[in-house]
């Protein structure tokens, strides 16, 4: 937990309204541990995007932390040399699918506390949300579609990925009431 706030220290998650991007991995981790999984996994899930948003490299989170974390939070980082956002989403989702049970598990819960924060935030801001984000909310939906099939695919006994399906159809839901709704 030290390690991923510092390394998470003054960002701020996209998509979410100005929340601090520390509440991200914490959420992940908080809901794998509900479901009871290895410490390892749970530190995984913690510092599951450190690679990617600081100067913390996998080799010092092997020293530290040691193979299983080091190896999971590897497998859950995307590779920035593709620079297409959909090429390096499909690759990186490829990368978690050859993986076991544990990567799936770290997978599943960021993509459903992603799509949750993102529902909260929508609720404020509606379309705006968009502004915010890396690339189009349609995309972004398109990519987290693609997600939760690979999931289906590969761990359709798995709770979480019925709870991300559940989460999507929610935030459809949401999104076809705004877009239809007429103005004030």
């Amino acid at each position: 937990m030290e390690t991923a706030r510092g390394a998470h220290a003054g960002q701020l998650r996209r998509g979410s309204d100005g929340r601090p991007f520390i509440d991200h991995p914490i959420a992940v981790a908080e809901i794998l541990a509900k479901l009871r999984y290895q410490d390892e996994v749970l530190a995984a899930a913690l510092l599951h995007d450190v690679v990617e948003k600081s100067e913390i490299e996998v080799a010092d989170v092997r020293q530290r932390f040691g193979d299983v974390v080091a190896n999971l939070v590897e497998v859950m980082t995307e590779d920035e040399s593709i620079d297409s956002y959909e090429e390096r989403k499909e690759e990186h989702r490829r990368r978690v699918a050859a993986t076991d049970q544990a990567a799936l598990a770290i997978f599943a819960a960021d993509k459903l506390t992603n799509v949750a924060m993102l529902r909260e935030a929508y609720s404020l801001i509606a379309e705006g949300v968009s502004d915010e984000l890396e690339v189009s909310l349609d995309l972004k939906i398109y990519i987290w579609e693609a997600d939760l099939e690979m999931l289906f695919d590969e761990a359709p006994e798995m709770s979480l990925t019925n709870e991300l399906a559940e989460e999507m159809v929610a935030l459809w839901s949401d999104r076809f009431r705004s877009v239809r709704s007429p103005p004030d």
